[in-house]
C-alpha cells in the first residue's frame, strides 16, 4: 500500500476567468502526506504547452492514422535533490512551492477538438525505486496575446444569378454585415436587399459557419459546423424584399486561431437564398473571432492577415468588388487620397506636383522652330510682367509667329 496520500497540486488564480498568457508568472504548492518516512528518488513540477492532431481512414488493411505534433515550451523545476539514491522525507505533511514565468512567444490559445487539441499544462510527479509514480496534472486555460492586427469595418457583398430552364428571370441579392471582429456573446448584424425577377419563390437564410481544419502528413481534416441559422419569410415571384437579423456570437464559440501550424480555426457568416431545385446563390463573409475586449483595442490598428468580407473573401458573387472598402479607416499624416502615401512633391514642379514637362531643344510643333524660352517664363511660359505693372493684351496674346 503506497505511504502517498493526497498528492495535490494547486496555483493562484491571475484573473477571476483564471487564464494565463505569454510572460505570467505562475506560483504555487505541491502538496502530500506521508504515512510513513519514505525515500523519493524524484520530485518534480512541470509547465509545458504542446498541440496534437490525431485522425484515421480507411479501414481493415487500407486503414491508416495521422499524427502530429508541436510542442511550445517545457519548463522543470526539481523540488528535491534527484540522487539515485534518493532522498528520505520524514512522515507527515509537506507543501513545495514552486514559479513558473511563461516564456513569450507566438504561441496559440487552448484548443479541444474532435482530431486534436493545444493544451498547457502543470503537472506533478513523485518517482520512488521499483514503484509506479505518483503524479497528478492541471490544465491551463491559456487564452494567447499573439492577436494579429485588426481593423474593424463594415463588409459588403453581391450576387447575381439567372435562372435557367422553366425557372426563368434573374435573382438578385445584395447584403451587408456591420462588422468583421467579435467575441463570443457579442451582436453581430446583417441585412440582405432581395430582388427576385424569376418565377421561383425562395427563402433568404442566415448561418454561422465554424470551419477547422487539422493538418497531418501532408493532408488535412475539415470539420465545418453550423453555430446559428435563421430563416427569413418566403420572397414571392416578381418582388423585393429586404430582410434583417441579429444574432448573439455563442459564449462558447472557439476564439479564431491562425497561428498553429496544425490547427486552424475560421468563422464565416453565410447569406443565401433557397431555392427548390436550384442552385443556391450566397455571399460568404469572413469573421474573426477574439477573446472578449480584444475587439475593442483593434481600430485604429494597421489592417492585418484577415481579409474584409467580399473585399477579397469567397463571396461566389459574378460582380466584382468595390473599389475601396466601406469603413472607418484611419488616415496617416501625409497620406494622400484613401490613405495611400502622397506622392513627393519635387522642387519646381509643375500642376498638382507632378514634375514639369521638360523643353524640347530643336524643331517645335509640325516642324516649326520652337519658340524660345526667357529667362524667367511667367504663366504658360510668357514672359513676366514687371512687378507694379498690369501686362497689356499684346504681351499676354501675341500673334504666333
Amino acid at each position: 500500500m503506497s505511504p502517498i496520500k493526497d498528492f495535490n497540486l494547486v496555483y493562484e488564480a491571475l484573473n477571476k476567468e483564471d487564464t494565463v498568457s505569454q510572460g505570467d508568472t505562475i506560483a504555487g504548492t505541491v502538496t502530500f502526506t506521508l504515512k510513513k518516512e519514505t525515500k523519493v528518488k524524484k520530485l518534480v513540477v512541470k509547465v509545458k504547452g504542446d498541440a496534437r492532431v490525431h485522425w484515421t481512414e480507411g479501414s481493415g488493411d487500407g486503414r491508416r492514422s495521422y499524427n502530429a505534433h508541436r510542442r511550445y515550451f517545457k519548463l522543470k523545476e526539481s523540488l528535491v535533490a534527484e540522487d539515485e539514491k534518493g532522498t528520505v522525507l520524514p512522515k507527515g505533511d509537506h507543501h513545495f512551492k514552486f514559479r513558473f514565468t511563461i516564456p513569450q512567444g507566438d504561441m496559440p490559445s487552448s484548443f479541444k477538438g474532435l482530431h486534436g487539441k493545444i493544451v498547457y499544462m502543470l503537472e506533478a510527479k513523485m518517482s520512488r525505486s521499483w514503484r509506479l509514480p505518483s503524479g497528478v496534472q492541471k490544465d491551463l486555460n491559456f487564452v494567447s496575446k499573439s492577436l494579429h492586427p485588426i481593423q474593424i469595418m463594415q463588409q459588403v457583398g453581391s450576387v447575381d444569378k439567372m435562372m435557367s430552364g422553366s425557372s426563368k428571370g434573374q435573382v438578385q441579392m445584395s447584403a451587408t454585415v456591420n462588422t468583421n471582429v467579435c467575441s463570443p456573446g457579442g451582436t453581430v448584424s446583417a441585412v440582405a436587399k432581395i430582388c427576385n425577377s424569376s418565377s421561383k419563390q425562395m427563402k433568404p437564410k442566415f448561418s454561422l459557419h465554424q470551419k477547422i481544419v487539422y493538418h497531418a502528413n501532408a493532408s488535412t481534416n475539415i470539420s465545418d459546423l453550423s453555430l446559428w441559422k435563421m430563416v427569413g419569410e418566403t420572397i414571392e415571384p416578381n418582388s423585393e424584399e429586404t430582410v434583417s437579423c441579429q444574432f448573439n456570437v455563442p459564449v462558447d464559440a472557439i476564439h479564431t486561431l491562425h497561428n498553429c501550424e496544425i490547427i486552424s480555426v475560421d468563422h464565416y457568416l453565410k447569406v443565401y437564398l433557397d431555392i427548390s431545385f436550384a442552385i443556391d446563390p450566397k455571399v460568404v463573409f469572413p469573421l474573426v473571432i477574439v477573446p472578449s475586449g480584444a475587439a475593442a483595442l483593434q481600430p485604429g490598428e494597421a489592417a492585418g492577415p484577415y481579409p474584409a468580407g467580399a473585399f477579397g473573401a469567397p463571396s461566389y458573387s459574378d460582380f466584382p468588388p468595390p473599389a475601396f472598402p466601406i469603413g472607418p479607416y484611419p488616415v496617416p499624416a501625409g497620406s494622400g487620397a484613401f490613405g495611400y502615401p502622397a506622392p513627393p512633391v519635387p522642387g519646381g514642379s509643375g500642376a498638382f506636383g507632378y514634375p514639369a514637362a521638360p523643353v524640347p531643344e530643336g524643331p517645335g510643333t509640325f516642324g516649326y522652330p520652337a519658340a524660345p524660352v526667357p529667362a524667367v517664363s511667367g504663366a504658360f511660359g510668357y514672359p513676366a510682367a514687371p512687378e507694379g505693372e498690369p501686362p497689356s493684351y499684346l504681351s499676354l496674346y501675341s500673334p504666333p509667329q
